[in-house]
Order: structure tokens, then sequence, then C-alpha cells
């Protein structure tokens, strides 16, 4: 007998907020999630409700689900890969948006590619890329920074040092931030960059209650906006 085909490995995007999957999801989305059993996720309570949610009919009982978050042992990560080497397919799914940027999920993808397991990325919203194209800044050089410091002092020093880059490269700057500190990393910028430098900032992307604004730090020293607790991409480009 033949070998046995092996499985893939589906990167699954969700949601970014309480809003319906079909609202901002592809149908190829739900047949995928309809047909998959085996899920690698880093919340299995989220995992499942979003599950539940997009494939209704599917049986919550035939769910296989590994956990991939800051606890899991990195040791145990390549045997969430074994139902692929079985010849089924294992899909991963981040808790919001697309799995594998800024998301634990990269670890997974990169073990796959070590097994030469197929790796299929599904189309879904991502915050990152959906602010960038909202922002107005430049789309053809950029660079995702991700957290910056939380102590104050190395805080200042980065934002100068990637504001000087994003004026010698002409490259637009991108952040996250955890939502309850939104409102103090926009004080930061604002008291730090440049009153020239361009600063947009994304919250609530894909929501009813969606803010994308774009403005020079200067204006954005008058201007009021509550952004606690709700998830924000922050851009600036000198």
């Amino acid at each position: 007998m033949g070998k046995s085909p092996q499985g893939k490995v589906f990167l699954i995007p969700t949601t970014l907020g309480e809003i319906g999957p079909l609202e901002v999801l592809p149908l190829s989305i739900k047949r995928t999630v309809e047909a998959v059993n085996y899920y690698i996720v880093e919340n299995e309570k989220t995992a499942r409700a979003f599950i539940k949610k997009i494939a209704p009919k599917k049986s919550q009982p035939s769910l296989n689900i590994q956990l991939l978050n800051k606890y899991t042992d990195d040791t145990e990560l390549p045997s969430f890969l074994n139902p692929c080497l079985e010849g089924k397919d294992v899909g991963i799914i981040s808790e919001a948006g697309c799995p594998g940027v800024a998301d634990p999920g990269a670890e997974i993808v990169n073990i796959a590619h070590q097994k030469n397991i197929k790796v299929v990325p599904l189309v879904g919203p991502s915050s990152i890329l959906m602010a960038l194209m909202a922002s107005g800044m430049n789309g053809q050089s950029f660079a995702f920074n991700g957290y910056l410091p939380i102590d104050k002092g190395e805080k200042k020093s980065e934002i100068k040092k990637l504001e000087r880059r994003s004026k010698e490269l002409n490259q637009a700057q991108i952040f996250i931030e955890t939502p309850y500190r939104n409102d103090k990393l926009l004080k930061d910028f604002v008291a730090t960059l440049n009153s020239n430098t361009k600063l947009c900032v994304a919250c609530d992307i894909t929501l009813p209650s969606e803010e994308i604004k774009t403005q020079s730090v200067g204006n954005w020293k008058n201007t009021n906006i509550d952004l606690h607790k709700r998830p924000c991409i922050f851009i600036f480009q000198a």
C-alpha cells in the first residue's frame, strides 16, 4: 500500500470583536471549520464559541483541541502536528484576527515547514494590515514593532529611535498595546514625537464602533478620544 497523504495546517482567521463571523469572514472559513476536527488555539472557551458561531451544526465533542499560549511547553509543540502525519488536517485559531501575525501560532507554522507539512493561510481580517490600509501612510515600506517597552525612559528612547528611522527610510511604524494601556500610549506618542509627525489611531476595526483617524501629532494634542479597553493599532510616520 502507498503512503497516505499528510494532512494540512489551516490558518483560520477569526473576527476582531463581537460581530457575526460571516459579516467579515468568507464562506471558505465556514467550510474549513466544518471539515476540521483538530485545532490548536490560544483559549479553548473562546475558540469553541467561535466554532459554534461559524459552524453551529458541528459536534463540539468531536473537537480535539490543543492549547498554545505562554504556559505551553515548547517541547510539546511538535506533537501538536501528529494528526497531520496521520493524514488529518489541523486548524490554528488565534484569539482575534489572523494566526501567526503577532500571535504564537507562528511557532507551529515554523514546525510545520520543518516537517514538510503544507500550510494553508485563509482569508480574513488583519487589524495591522487594515489599519495601514486606512492610515494613508506608506504601504510600500512599513515595520510592525509590536509592543513598546513598559519602562517610561526606555519607551521614550525607542519612540525617538523609530521616529528617526521613519524619517530616514520614509517608513510607517506600526504598534499594538494592551487595551487598558492605550490611552497612556497615545499620550506618550503625543508627548514624545515631533509635532509634524503623522499619527494614526485605528480602534475597533470592523466593529460598529470603529474609529480610524490620521493627523499630525500637533493636532492630536487638541483631540479627545477614549481608547480604554478598545483594541487599537497605532501608526506613525515622520
